[in-house]
């Protein structure tokens, strides 16, 4: 298995710029696992393809505005900071834009406290200690951080947040989740689908291309999620009684996969709140997930990967080119496929 089986060429004007209005107009790809099978349809017109009794697993992180700029001290070079991961109270692990950002470097936060640089990781990756708290400083200071192929101003920054965002704490929007409206879930619940929430908190890594010749030696990047109690009581019930768990976008497979990882015998998932690194590549035995609803990924990265593992890598490249071929919208903003 290369790096290259899962490359694939996308031209520029296939990347979405901007969302579509409404949320749920985005058009569905229903690619069917076992024949192959393609039907084109919208996601509104997604309860067609679920069943009374099925679970839709969503993941309710809210992307926190996390592009801030600030200005060097002394000097007054201006930096910008995007935060990954908090690490402590008032210190947090950052991708810089800047020179000299060596260890004890002052900044003057744009809108915000003052901070330093305790410490120099990775290529432009930082531990950066904020004077006070930063979260009280998101609403003057902070920019939610676009993925860098939209280049397009977003008039709505509510736009890159799901309608069920709840927990802060993500650098990027789970972007399948973007497609729901509340009519939409409104009338889910009302066929009788059980809407179950979980929580991970993603990091910019997700959108890096896997740059090793193999899959397996690319360092797979750690995220925090949570699935509580009731939602597993709901999602074993669920699977005792015969119906489906749907995982809406990879960031709910990975929690729903490392949770499975944790349950007894006899159970689907249990619960589980902590650091992943689960790294899913073909081969993988899927325990939790039985159909997943997500956008079309990068070429080369570990979510086209995940996907593959999920439906097979020469059914989802043939898909990928069947959605070319009718003009589908790719990546955060673009459309949907369902994959039962």
């Amino acid at each position: 298995m290369n790096t290259s089986d899962f490359d694939y060429d996308l031209p520029q004007e296939y990347i979405a710029q901007h969302p579509l209005e409404p949320r749920d107009a985005a058009r569905l790809m229903v690619l069917h696992r076992s024949s192959g099978k393609i039907e084109h349809t919208h996601f509104a017109g997604l309860g067609k393809y679920l069943n009374p009794g099925d679970v839709l697993v969503i993941n309710r992180t809210r992307v926190i505005p996390a592009r801030l700029f600030a200005h060097k001290l002394p000097g007054r070079g201006r930096v910008e900071i995007l935060l990954l991961k908090k690490a402590a109270e008032l210190d947090w692990e950052v991708l810089v834009g800047g020179k000299g950002l060596k260890a004890g470097r002052q900044l003057e936060i744009e809108g915000g406290p003052q901070a330093e640089v305790l410490a120099v990781l990775d290529g432009p990756k930082r531990i950066v200690r904020f004077a006070e708290p930063i979260e009280n400083f998101y609403q003057k200071a902070g920019h939610i951080p676009l993925p860098p192929y939209i280049t397009e101003h977003l008039a709505d920054p509510e736009r890159y947040q799901t309608v069920f965002a709840q927990e802060s704490g993500s650098a990027a929007a789970p972007t399948a989740g973007l497609h729901f409206t509340p009519e939409l879930m409104g009338e889910l619940s009302a066929q009788g689908v059980i809407l179950v929430s979980v929580t991970l908190h993603i990091g910019l890594d997700t959108f890096a291309p896997v740059n090793e010749a193999r899959p397996e030696q690319h360092k797979i990047h750690t995220e925090w999620c949570h699935l509580s109690q009731q939602a597993a009581d709901q999602i074993n019930a669920a699977r005792r009684g015969g119906n489906r768990i749907i995982a809406v976008g990879t960031t709910s497979v990975r929690t729903l996969e490392t949770a499975a990882q944790q349950a007894d015998p006899g159970q689907v998932v249990a619960p589980f709140s902590g650091p992943t690194a689960l790294y899913i590549l073909p081969g993988y035995t899927f325990r939790a997930v039985d159909a997943l609803i997500t956008n079309f990924h990068l070429p080369k990265s570990t979510l086209i990967m995940l996907v593959s593992a999920f439906a097979g890598r020469e059914t989802i490249l043939n898909a990928y080119e069947t959605a070319k071929e009718n003009r589908y919208r790719f990546y955060s903003f673009g459309d949907a496929m369902l994959i039962v």
